[in-house]
């Protein structure tokens, strides 16, 4: 018997691991959104009281989705539309004597779930918003907060989403090849988010690697489905890029570590190594996209033995390059930063001057701003600073302005 403060960080422990994974495959079953959260989450409180009582079953996750089947199936027999849910019902049954909560042997269907969220019949941002509820396991105060809006506003966009999706009869698959080009763009987008959501977290913990890894296993997928989609292998191939430095991303003071002070022979060989190849087959192929174009500054600051080795006057040029396709304040930004290495911090002072008024609340442009200052020796570095900080709710993130502000001062 354990209490339930001990249960607690295991069914978070697997929630982060596969809640995706069974909210897609209820999600699947049930053809209902809100369904499937709703047993999914009266399971988890049936898992705090049993668990605590019984110990942890052999296969957490088999129990969670059996128990929140069993749950759909008395809100089904309950339900005043049941004759229009036989098929669901008797799908669920079917499951039901099939499977045991000894094992965790069930379907994968998270990629039919992605180009679901990514059907063109939503806005880009509701596609984005609803894939990492649903995927990315975000609640929605943390995506409201992402997209700087009220949470309120993001839980009726959420189920404005799902309603629209059951309305429109949106199929639950992976689209034909004529239907692909629809979607592809945006399941490329939001995998890459979901990515970026675990590698800067926004909630503890702030480096999720979980997330992290989902989204190098989606973008896998979609290659198998779909061989030599030159976007595709960019994306896979940046992202492994990204993540092969995580080992040295956190210092022992748990303060984030930039790129410039990172020992390099932390990061990860062999995923190096894959993404610079899948760089060099991607940007090989016909229509170079920003996805390539990323993969291969990420590629430059890979293949460069140092910091100072860097090859910094062909990464401005891949990031004019990438402008060309996506303009944004996260490229403009990381665009002034290679200039300030290329020609210096007081050119790049005058770029960010045409930003200021644009980006007043925009955290990066005033990180950017305090660091080229710092390194322009301006006394204006630590008001710019404190404007970073003020705007900054990461703690590893914290730590480090931290101690870079108290720099100026040497």
């Amino acid at each position: 018997m354990c209490s339930t403060s001990a249960i607690a960080p295991r069914i978070a422990q697997v929630m982060r691991g596969d809640g995706g994974r069974l909210l897609a495959i209820l999600i699947a079953e049930l053809r209902d959104f809100q369904r499937a959260e709703d047993c999914l989450q009266d399971a988890l409180a049936s898992a705090m009281k049993h668990w605590a009582v019984h110990g942890l079953p052999a296969s957490p996750q088999g129990w969670l989705l059996q128990v929140a089947r069993r749950k759909a199936i008395d809100q089904l027999r309950r339900a005043a539309n049941f004759k229009s849910k036989q098929r669901e019902y008797a799908v669920l049954l079917g499951l039901d004597h099939q499977h045991t909560d000894e094992t965790d042997d069930f379907p994968d269907e998270r990629l039919r779930l992605i180009f679901t969220c990514c059907h063109p019949a939503l806005d880009e941002t509701t596609r984005i918003a609803l894939t990492l509820r649903t995927l990315g396991g975000l609640t929605t105060h943390e995506i409201a907060r992402a997209f700087l809006v009220g949470e309120d506003a993001m839980a009726q966009r959420l189920v404005r989403a799902k309603h629209k999706i059951a309305k429109a009869g949106i199929r639950y698959e992976v689209p034909e090849a004529g239907d692909w080009p629809q979607r592809f763009e945006s399941v490329l987008n939001v995998i890459y988010l979901i990515f970026n959501e675990g590698y800067a977290s926004r909630a503890e913990p702030y480096l999720r690697d979980d997330l992290m890894l989902e989204a190098i296993r989606l973008c896998r997928m979609i290659l198998l489905l779909r061989p030599a989609e030159a976007e595709a292998e960019g994306l896979l191939a940046l992202m492994l890029l990204h993540h092969a430095r995580l080992p040295a991303r956190l210092n022992a003071a748990a303060e984030t570590v930039p790129l410039d002070e990172q020992d390099r022979s932390l990061w990860h060989a062999a995923e190096t190594s894959e993404g610079l190849a899948l760089t060099q087959t991607a940007l090989q192929r016909s229509n170079v996209g920003p996805f390539q174009i990323q993969a291969a500054i990420s590629a430059l600051h890979a293949e460069a033995l140092s910091f100072a080795d860097t090859d910094w006057k062909q990464i401005v040029l891949l990031y004019r390059e990438l402008t060309k396709h996506k303009q944004n304040p996260v490229i403009e930004i990381n665009h002034i930063a290679a200039l300030s290495y290329a020609e210096g911090p007081a050119f790049a002072l005058k770029l960010l001057q045409h930003w200021q008024d644009r980006l007043q609340d925009y955290q990066p442009y005033h990180a950017l701003k305090a660091d080229v200052l710092r390194r322009h020796k301006s006394p204006e570095a630590i008001a710019a600073y404190d404007q970073a900080l003020s705007l900054t709710h990461n703690p590893p993130e914290r730590a480090f302005l931290q101690r870079r502000r108290g720099l100026c001062f040497v």
